[in-house]
């Protein structure tokens, strides 16, 4: 099948399974197709997926059948919940998501964070072609208080679920940093690369945080704390770059023993806080 077919099939099947209907307009109006394209992919659908769906004569819709199942989807809840929070957030307009009827929902908004799109290209350029780039950079380092100008190798981005920084080499320090994007003002001239990405130790190695319910909580409460978060057996392990530990820890509010603080507020906590302690250090941050 063409791609385009097998998309608009996944789409029939996405509706019927979330919302439980679909017509031919939906079809029309989300691909821009024509009317009788919408038709002939609903036959299709009912050709590959026979008994899946059963047509309601007095609300003109195809209904999603009794023993409805599943041919060309693998729901994933948060796959839905993404769209559901970007269309919430104002990061994709709703008639660009695949969700047609949209619940109620609100998300706990942060300050949106301003980045130069001139900036981020001119970044992306340099990662892409392995060189390096000047950029005028304003630090909230003592030493530096005053933007200057400084030369970095970019190699990836990272998101600490706030804002995004680029992780590079910098030529001034001679090691790798990150570098958030909103602070970088101006973009310079490229230049020869200095040390490559494939020698940032801290982004390419990963430490296993193992994290499990506050011991305060009840049995039940542990209960469902395991199944929040997906532990297996209790606990959980959560993989994560050296160069990023810091942020999952900040986020997760476990910088600190998390052992200290109310159940009621901190759910889960370090299992392995020496080990994660000596992670921290090898990556050059303190807890």
């Amino acid at each position: 099948m063409r791609w385009g077919v097998e998309q608009r099939l996944e789409f029939i099947e996405f509706r019927l399974f979330w919302e439980g209907s679909i017509n031919r307009a939906d079809i029309v109006e989300f691909f821009d197709v024509s009317v009788p394209q919408a038709s002939k992919d609903l036959a299709l659908y009912q050709e590959r997926a026979p008994g899946n769906v059963e047509y309601d004569t007095r609300a003109k819709r195809y209904v999603a059948a009794e023993k409805f199942t599943l041919r060309f989807l693998n729901p994933d809840p948060y796959v839905y919940l993404a769209q559901l929070r970007a269309v919430a957030e104002g990061m994709v307009p709703s008639r660009e998501s695949s969700i047609a009827v949209f619940p109620s929902a609100d998300v706990a908004l942060t300050p949106k964070r301003d980045i130069d799109i001139t900036v981020l290209r001119k970044i992306l350029d340099a990662a892409r072609e392995g060189v390096s780039v000047e950029v005028f950079y304003q630090s909230m380092n003592k030493v530096r208080p005053d933007p200057i100008w400084r030369r970095i190798t970019p190699h990836a981005f990272g998101y600490d679920g706030l804002r995004w920084h680029v992780r590079a080499y910098c030529h001034l320090d001679h090691k790798f940093k990150d570098f958030l994007l909103p602070r970088i003002l101006e973009v310079g001239e490229k230049g020869a690369a200095g040390v490559t990405g494939q020698e940032d130790w801290l982004w390419n190695n990963y430490f296993d945080i193992v994290i499990g319910p506050h011991p305060d909580l009840t049995e039940s409460q542990k209960k469902v704390v395991a199944k929040d978060y997906g532990f297996d057996h209790g606990n959980g392990i959560l993989s994560v770059r050296y160069a990023m530990l810091f942020y999952v820890l900040k986020r997760l509010g476990l910088l600190g023993d998390a052992a200290k603080q109310s159940a009621r507020t901190q759910h889960i906590v370090t299992i392995n806080r020496k080990e994660t302690e000596a992670a921290l250090e090898k990556a050059e941050l303190q807890l």
